[in-house]
Formats: C-alpha cells, structure tokens, sequence
C-alpha cells in the first residue's frame, strides 16, 4: 500500500525537493556554480540534476524551465 501511494504522489509532482530547490535558484537567474554554492552543491551536481529536470519535464533548456515556472506560478497567483 505505502509503494502505490508514493508512485502516487511521484505521478503528481516528479520532482525531488532537491531538485524543486535547484529550479527556484535557477529561476533567480542564477549559473550552475552559483546554484551549487547556494545550496552546497558540486557544480557537476548541479548540472546531473537539470539534466533529470529537463528530462522528466520533457523540455529543452533552462530558459524553457525558468518560463514554464513563470508561468504556472503566474497562473496559480491569478487563480
């Protein structure tokens, strides 16, 4: 029963909160040395997760990223 429920909630939101972290730093315009610095993180780290990030998103580039985030954040402060 626990496994269907984090399946679950993995189908819900895919990312991890350490990636989750890694989106709100780099929607700040940050680089991947900042961010690593930010959040204690090695730069090649960084850079393996906007890899998944992108990749379970389904989406190109960290520009298409930080406008996908302004958007539905845009749309949930509308609502």
């Amino acid at each position: 029963m626990r496994k269907i429920t984090k399946l679950r909630n993995r189908a819900r939101d895919p990312l991890t909160t350490r990636e989750r972290q890694i989106v709100l730093v780099l929607c700040e315009g940050a680089t991947n040395r900042e961010i690593g610095r930010r959040l204690r993180l090695a730069e090649g780290t960084v850079k393996v997760h906007l890899h998944h990030i992108y990749r379970k998103l389904g989406i190109p580039n960290r520009t298409t990223l930080a406008v996908l985030v302004h958007t539905k954040t845009k749309t949930l402060h509308a609502a």
